[in-house]
């Protein structure tokens, strides 16, 4: 291994920490405590720990209406750095009436927990349609991306928050690694280089192929599955964990690989999230994304690989970490091992590649995918949470 260098910047320069602390902390929760309160929704308690935390560096609150709208046009903050999805706070117009431009309202979790204070700077309502056709590619309400828009409010606030408690959670406590914490890891490990997987399904045959065809290249592998909100119809974050970690355990070399979670929420936005996950995974200190077929896509609303292409619109200046870009991977049962078209002469008929949905129904009617798709440990912990409870 070489001599430790220093880890890639975060984007634009700075990790952001928007956590108080001390007396700033115990001021700013008396004065919350008289504040008007905004309880937040499931996507929105996501991104305020990814603004907090310095995962959306380097964002520091929810995005006002300049921010906005030079991402959506532009997919770059007005100060020209890469960013292309707009991270917003948004509530319906009923209520609009309460929240006033140039005032502190409290941000609230469902559980009535204070968690931030956010100076209102910005206060509009933006056309939706020209945001869900530039952003998601459709005006689709079937796309779940569009359809969670619509649902968080017509209007939108903007400005910086100031996180006083952090987010409960009861789930995933040894794995979430905040930016700074990954960071520090991985100049530990002596990592100059590492490749970041994104994932919100179980580690197939197929991907951990393309991952080890990482690891090949770089230092270590930094797998990142994200455990916000998904669709109801995704395996659940708690299963997809248990797989994680077996497999850890059991096919990959324990000093080349960490394992944390992605605390952002789904959104489904095929390319545009693409450029949204490599940001992120820059921040947590990563050189490299694994850029695979329709990467952060669902259904047929983009094109296989619209989310490599995505890549070329921004220069190295731009954008510091390095997409690597796959081809679909399958078991070649001429070869007898896995593969992707660019290093199997198989014909289709050769090719054993199961969908999403095929397995899905398989795990349900209590059927194991075969071993050339899914690991049996895999496969195994798969088929039991697809089974009704016992009564």
């Amino acid at each position: 291994m070489s001599k430790i260098k220093a880890l890639i910047q975060p984007h634009g320069g700075q990790l952001i920490n928007r956590y108080l602390s001390g007396e700033e902390r115990e001021a700013s929760l008396f004065r919350a405590s008289n504040l008007p309160r905004l309880t937040l929704s499931a996507r929105n308690l996501a991104d305020l720990e990814c603004i907090a935390t310095g995962v959306y560096s380097p964002l520091e609150g929810f995005v006002d209406e300049q921010e906005y709208y030079s991402i959506i046009k532009d997919m770059r903050l007005p100060n020209g750095l890469a960013w292309s999805i707009p991270v917003t706070l948004q509530i319906s117009a009923s209520v609009a009436d309460q929240y006033q431009l140039n005032s502190e309202i409290a941000l609230v979790h469902p559980n009535g927990t204070i968690l931030a204070i956010m100076t209102i700077t910005s206060k509009f309502q933006p056309d939706q349609n020209l945001e869900a056709e530039k952003v998601y590619g459709t005006k689709d309400e079937a796309h779940p991306g569009v359809q969670s828009m619509r649902q968080e409010g017509e209007v939108y606030l903007g400005g910086a928050i100031a996180l006083i408690n952090p987010i409960p959670y009861t789930d995933f406590l040894g794995y979430r690694l905040t930016p700074e914490a990954t960071r520090t890891e991985f100049a530990r490990r002596e990592w100059n280089t590492t490749v970041a997987f994104q994932t919100r399904n179980p580690i197939h045959r197929a991907h951990e192929y393309i991952t080890k065809i990482a690891l090949e290249v770089v230092d270590g592998l930094f797998i990142n599955p994200l455990v916000g909100q998904t669709k109801s119809d995704d395996i659940p974050a708690d299963v997809r964990m248990q797989c994680y970690q077996v497999l850890m355990e059991k096919y990959y070399p324990q000093n080349r690989v960490c394992l944390s979670v992605f605390p952002a929420a789904m959104r489904y936005a095929g390319p545009r999230e693409a450029i949204m996950h490599a940001i992120a995974r820059q921040n947590y200190g990563c050189t490299h994304l694994i850029v695979g077929r329709d990467h952060a896509g669902v259904g047929d609303y983009y094109g296989t690989y619209d989310a490599q292409y995505i890549f070329d619109e921004f220069s190295k200046d731009e954008l510091e970490i390095t997409p690597l870009k796959f081809e679909h991977a399958f078991y070649c049962t001429r070869t007898q091992s896995m593969a992707t078209a660019k290093t199997s002469p198989s014909s289709k008929e050769e090719r054993i590649h199961l969908s999403g949905t095929k397995v899905r129904e398989m795990l349900r009617s209590g059927k194991t995918p075969p071993p050339e798709f899914s690991r049996p440990e895999v496969a195994k912990i798969l088929v039991a949470s697809m089974q009704p409870a016992q009564v």
